[in-house]
């Protein structure tokens, strides 16, 4: 088992000596052990265990690695082995495709706690819109799990070490959580790409009310659409259900503006991000739950401040950044006057500042016709603030693809 003393390790090894330039092809954001929304297992965690999760591609290469964090692990992470292979029908994987992972030559790895480790490369002709089942062995118990709360995708899990089981009935439990997985990354052996959009945001980025296994986000949605107009380019999604702008949440993530170089600018080859984040803000201290703490009662102005921040990292990192605006929420819970003007005050400066690049107005794509401050019911996921199928189709629309 290899040591990881520096968090990364560029995974890069494949025997043939070239240089590769690598994308992520699919990301997500990771989060603290907690119960989440879902029933999971990141507060148990996981020993003489496999755990199985299947990832979507928007991008496409020649050779695929896996990154792997243990960004909130209070001790060393021993992952005992690791396989990629072709999507199989649910928890089952392709005849022949399956490919076990090195990290620096060794089968396994150990992250310290609060770093991450690429794997090294593995020869696979990865197409864009194609399923990836990644698979994690661990020998030893690992503690609570980073992990990425609402996946809305199954993952799976079984005794002792199942890395290449094409059966899928050895894999008995099953969660909507994805657990130490941040990113599996392609390159194609062509030259340095810098065409990557990241959607970054909150629930309604991360996709809550969408189909589960159905690739139903808005980032899913806008990634078909750019492929659809001849123009296929990595699209990943960056969104916490829950995360706020301003604030920290056991829960809910890091606040927005904090995780904002790790999540967007750090990934490799972005060129833009679509931010829709600061409904939460809005919201939160509107209402008493335990859940929802802090729950700050944030001005517009404050929000603003909190804009501003992203927009001058995004312009010092060189990548475009599109302003989403907040969508309504009428008959949500913590729907209010004071939560409504506010949400118009930042929506207007949103679309007459001109401090984003461009403007995805969510907002007016979204609202009943004749109700501004409410969701369309045929968009309505029925909470009356998520969208549900059709309404993250009806957002991927609203984005101007030039603006990317």
């Amino acid at each position: 088992m290899r040591q990881i003393v520096d968090g990364h390790g560029d995974g890069s090894g494949s025997g043939s000596g070239n240089t590769r330039y690598w994308q992520a092809g699919w990301a997500a954001s990771v989060q603290r052990p907690s119960e989440g929304f879902h029933e999971n297992w990141a507060l148990e965690g996981f020993a003489e265990q496999t755990v199985r999760q299947v990832v979507r591609v928007t991008g496409s290469g020649t050779a695929a690695r896996i990154v792997l964090s243990n960004r909130y692990g209070t001790g060393p992470l021993e992952v005992a082995g690791a396989s990629l292979a072709r999507t199989g029908e649910g928890a089952g994987v392709q005849e022949g495709s399956v490919r076990r992972l090195t990290f620096g030559g060794a089968a396994g790895v150990r992250i310290p706690a609060g770093e991450e480790v690429r794997s090294d490369a593995v020869e696979v002709a990865v197409a864009p819109f194609e399923s990836l089942t990644v698979s994690l062995y661990f020998a030893r118990p690992t503690g609570p799990a980073t992990f990425h709360a609402q996946a809305y995708a199954t993952a799976y899990r079984a005794a002792a070490d199942r890395l290449t089981a094409t059966d899928p009935a050895v894999f008995g439990e099953t969660t909507v959580s994805w657990y130490f997985l941040a990113a599996v990354e392609l390159a194609d052996g062509g030259p340095a790409r810098r065409d990557t959009v990241v959607v970054f945001g909150d629930s309604i980025t991360d996709g809550f009310g969408s189909t589960i296994d159905g690739n139903g986000r808005y980032a899913d949605a806008l990634a078909e659409r750019l492929a659809g107009q001849g123009g296929v380019r990595p699209v990943l999604n960056q969104g916490i259900g829950g995360n706020l702008l301003l604030s920290d949440s056991a829960w809910f993530g890091e606040r927005a503006v904090g995780r904002f170089r790790r999540d967007v600018l750090d990934r490799p080859g972005v060129a833009s991000v679509v931010v829709l984040v600061g409904l939460n803000d809005i919201g939160f201290s509107e209402v008493d739950l335990p859940t929802y703490k802090p729950a700050p009662d944030r001005s517009a102005d404050e929000l603003i401040a909190g804009y501003r921040e992203l927009i001058a990292a995004a312009r010092a990192a060189g990548v475009r950044i599109v302003g989403g605006t907040i969508m309504p929420f009428k008959g949500a819970e913590y729907h209010t006057p004071v939560a409504e003007a506010k949400r118009r005050k930042v929506n207007d400066w949103i679309r007459a500042s001109g401090e984003f690049d461009a403007v995805a107005d969510f907002a007016a794509a979204l609202a009943e016709p004749g109700d501004p401050e409410a969701l369309a019911a045929r968009f309505d996921s029925g909470d009356h603030k998520h969208p549900g199928d059709e309404g993250y189709r009806a957002m991927a629309e609203a984005v101007d693809l030039a603006a990317l």
